[in-house]
């Protein structure tokens, strides 16, 4: 059983948590603002640079509750001193990636090139083969990375297609000739 929710979050320097009505929690830090209303079940401290998260009770739903709250807290914490990224490779013969101004262009084997602008709060740059998206909300940015990965998944044969840095494509052997 995860005792994730049972350890404070450690608050860096340059890190400000405030605590509102209804358990919204504003983050300030150097790299940006966030905020997110939390399940209002938990019980949200700041004491002497830690964020304590206290559950009501041992029910299932409080157990799983209690994890996420701090977790969440934890992300969010992350994101304003350091930031997150995903890293994507284009992978494919004339497949390719582009920035033009706030636009993504990526050719992708179809008629017309793709073209995704970057959601608010989140830049991307291209480097060669790879697509870097960064931001400060670890939310956003995953999504955002899955719906780029989304426009040409990568396939089984050879491997074309859109993948993160670190994943791993199950390749398939393909068809063989008569004898």
């Amino acid at each position: 059983m995860s005792r994730i929710g049972r350890q404070p979050v450690v608050i860096p320097a340059g890190v400000t948590v405030d605590i509102a009505e209804g358990n919204k929690v504003t983050v300030k830090g150097a790299k940006g603002t966030l905020e997110r209303v939390l399940p209002t079940e938990m019980t949200i401290k700041v004491e002497d640079g830690h964020v304590i998260v206290t559950r009501p009770n041992d029910l299932k739903k409080m157990k799983s509750l209690h994890g996420l709250t701090r977790t969440l807290i934890h992300n969010m914490i992350v994101g304003v001193s350091q930031g997150y990224e995903k890293v994507l490779e284009v992978n494919g013969v004339g497949y390719r990636a582009q920035k033009q101004g706030k636009k993504l262009v990526l050719s992708l084997g179809y008629s017309h090139p793709v073209e995704m602008e970057d959601p608010e709060g989140l830049e991307t740059a291209v480097d060669g083969n790879k697509i870097i998206v960064k931001g400060i909300s670890k939310e956003k940015v995953g999504q955002y990375a899955a719906e780029i990965r989304e426009k040409r998944a990568p396939e089984p044969y050879k491997g074309k297609g859109i993948k993160y840095i670190d994943e791993v494509i199950r390749r398939k052997v393909g068809k063989t000739g008569k004898k």
